[in-house]
């Protein structure tokens, strides 16, 4: 019944704040430890899923929030926000994918990887809230730095930048080309492969010839087993003789 009464209060107290409620508060406010919250809200998340329901709670860093299904955006979203969507273009999402990737990044860093001016994208990225400032670096000229929000993950589905793609390894080449380690090793295991199969395709040959020579040798070595009879004498030569 404790437990009933505890899932009744977070539930009230996510739909109240609207907002993204951190496991401090929750802790503070239930009297519980951060394990005993995160196995209640556990069960919540099983229960509303269980039922179908049309909200579920989603986790966020190190707190949580009470959410419409994504599944179900497409009904709501004409009702109730009359918001343009965000847009984002391929620019944008590249620099949106290098801050994820590089928390507390400089603008420098941005251009420096991509090659082009970056003002425009962390000007659009700041707007729609994907990204926020981080403070100043401790660079010659104190620039600043950016690193994704809260929002970024909700909009993405991450809990939190930990769950983002593992990237993939990579070097640079003797040309200062970016090689991605994974093909490399790829193609030298194939090298491999074919080196391998020459290998056995030249044993194998080199076997046969080996085999081949031996039966000749042996051919011409083995003594023949039966011998070739004598020619008779001829009847002339013994009445030449009598």
């Amino acid at each position: 019944m404790e437990i009933e009464k505890s899932k009744a209060i977070i539930e009230a107290i996510l739909f109240a704040a609207g907002r993204i409620v951190k496991s401090s508060e929750l802790i503070l406010v239930l009297e519980k430890n951060e394990e005993e919250i995160h196995t209640i809200i556990k069960s919540m998340q099983e229960d509303y899923k269980a039922n179908n329901r049309g909200i579920e709670i989603i986790q966020v860093e190190d707190g949580y929030q009470l959410a419409t299904k994504k599944e179900l955006y497409e009904y709501i979203y004409p009702i109730l926000d009359k918001r343009t969507k965000p847009n984002l273009s391929t620019a944008a999402l590249e620099t949106l994918s290098i801050i994820a990737y590089n928390p507390r990044i400089t603008r420098a860093e941005i251009e420096a990887i991509r090659g082009v001016s970056a003002d425009a994208c962390v000007y659009k990225l700041l707007e729609y809230g994907l990204i926020e400032e981080a403070g100043k670096a401790d660079l010659p000229g104190k620039p600043m730095t950016y690193k994704t929000t809260d929002e970024f993950l909700k909009m993405f589905g991450y809990s939190s930048l930990k769950d983002l793609p593992e990237l993939p390894r990579y070097k640079l080449d003797s040309n200062q080309q970016i090689v991605i380690d994974d093909l490399v090793e790829n193609e030298e295991n194939t090298n491999n492969v074919s080196e391998n199969l020459d290998n056995t395709s030249a044993s194998t040959e080199t076997s046969d010839m080996e085999t081949t020579d031996k039966v000749s040798t042996k051919d011409i070595n083995e003594p023949h087993s039966k011998q070739e009879a004598p020619m008779p004498e001829r009847e002339e030569d013994n009445n030449l003789e009598k």
